[in-house]
């Protein structure tokens, strides 16, 4: 099993020529920090909105080479959260973020198409299901938010014999079907999105990292170590390095989540009657998670990683290869038809949680600038959302994406380094315990249990 920090996607993809970094001061309508799904559907709203506007890209690394390309690779809507959005916003605003969350799942395919990337865009739908007990029910509060938003269509409850009819495996248990959802192959989806970027006129610097950014009523400015950057907007959609922003180091909290991927499997796959490219997770917190592609390899997933000190996104948050042996003993527990067959890769990397388990597109203070964090492993889809948001804030044109409740919401802040981090390690070391005793048919011991407790005692969320 080889472990790499960028995985089996990205080595899939190929190998792409950097875009030179940034080496002069320039002028531009809307700078975007960060070349990931978000900074880059971003720019290319800005441009579909007005064809002609200057928009330059500032990377870091590689665009697309972070959690982007990384990832599960599963396009979910925010349905899923339609009992926390309810809770937070009302009934109204709900069904907004939810239908045009939707609207982004589609859209995603329909720009594939469109623009001839084969990014493996499948609509096959998603599946929360009970892994153990104690699980059961879990999926049961979004199938009834989702019909009292009049929508149950989205959240379709199914028996433990549906569930295994979609996919026989001895561990799964009853279960929600989400429709709208769907699956891609993340490192094609991000490369091809950095090269039609850069064909449709927008400006793409890669090894560009912003070291300074000024922000003030006539604009603002993006320092990097070979030039600047002057424009009327900007956006920062730098995930877990947004952490080094002062206004946003008590967002999120860096957490770390690790995919093996097999060899081939078709027999397996055809015999689970799992063939109908759903995306699948358990209802545990520290999630399992899990789908198919069309060469016929299971990838499969675990977000219990350790927990990344501020933004710090290496070391073990990238590779660690204890986790690494620990999703592959899962894989199996989950499938045991591979037990004797090859784990080709294993790989990790960083997640921006959010302490509601919401995206957030917040303005930030003193000017013309916004950033967009705490996708929280469930990035694909609400990304695309982020981005229509986002280029209409920068370009001032005022609509009903502009008006969703994920824009600028009363903000909830964790803890200051180190509690945060000590915090958060003494949570995730509370709900592993608590989970691994539950699925193996044990009552977990009571300060595991309390741990456990402790982010909903305090007003976080932790989970779907």
């Amino acid at each position: 099993m080889r472990l790499t920090a960028h995985g089996w996607w990205l080595a899939d993809a190929g190998d792409v020529a950097p875009r030179p970094p940034l080496a002069d001061d320039v002028a531009a309508d809307v700078v975007v920090v960060g070349g990931g799904f978000a900074g880059m559907w971003t720019a290319w709203h800005v441009l579909e909105r007005a064809p002609g506007a200057r928009v330059v890209v500032l990377e870091a690394d590689r665009c697309g080479h972070g959690p982007s390309g990384r990832n599960g690779g599963f396009v979910d809507n925010l349905w899923h959260a339609a009992p926390r959005l309810r809770e937070r916003f009302g009934d109204e605003a709900a069904v907004a973020v939810g239908e045009a969350s939707g609207e982004s799942v589609r859209a995603i395919g329909e720009w594939c198409a469109g623009e001839r990337v084969d990014a493996w865009y499948r609509m096959g739908g998603q599946i929360v299901a009970s892994a153990a007990p104690a699980q059961d029910g879990a999926g049961r509060a979004v199938a009834e938010a989702c019909a009292a938003l009049g929508v149950p269509g989205e959240a379709i409850p199914l028996s433990a014999a549906e569930v295994r009819r979609r996919c026989d495996s001895p561990v799964l248990r009853a279960g929600t079907y989400m429709p709208t959802a769907a699956t891609v192959h993340p490192a094609r989806l991000a490369l091809g999105l950095r090269e039609r970027l850069v064909a449709h006129g927008a400006r793409v610097h890669e090894g560009s990292r912003v070291r300074a950014l000024r922000v003030g009523p006539g604009g603002v400015r993006a320092h990097t170590a070979g030039g600047s950057v002057r424009a009327r907007a900007a956006v920062l959609a730098g995930g877990c390095q947004l952490l080094a922003a002062a206004p946003l180091r008590r967002a999120l909290t860096t957490v770390s989540s690790h995919l093996v991927m097999t060899e081939p499997v078709p027999d397996v796959i055809e015999r689970a009657g799992w063939t109908g490219g759903e995306a699948i997770t358990d209802a545990r917190s520290l999630l399992h998670y899990f789908r198919t592609t069309p060469d016929g390899r299971i990838a499969f997933g675990w977000a219990g990683g350790r927990i990344g000190a501020g933004g710090r996104v290496g070391g073990h948050v990238e590779r660690d290869a204890a986790i690494a042996r620990r999703v592959r003993a899962d894989l199996v527990r989950f499938f045991p038809d591979l037990a004797h067959r090859r784990v080709v890769h294993a790989w990790g990397g960083p997640i921006d949680a959010s302490p509601t388990h919401l995206p957030t597109l917040e303005s930030l203070p003193g000017g013309p600038a916004w950033a967009a964090y705490g996708f929280t492993g469930n990035g694909v889809g609400p990304s695309h959302l982020a981005g229509r948001v986002l280029a209409a804030l920068a370009l001032d044109e005022r609509d009903r994406l502009t008006r969703l409740a994920l824009v600028d919401p009363p903000p909830v802040r964790v803890p200051p380094e180190p509690l945060r981090w000590l915090g958060a390690t003494l949570i995730r070391a509370g709900l592993e315990r608590k989970e691994r005793a539950e699925e193996s048919g044990r009552a977990p011991d009571a300060a595991s249990a309390f741990l456990a407790r402790v982010p909903e005692l305090i007003g976080l969320h932790i989970g779907r």
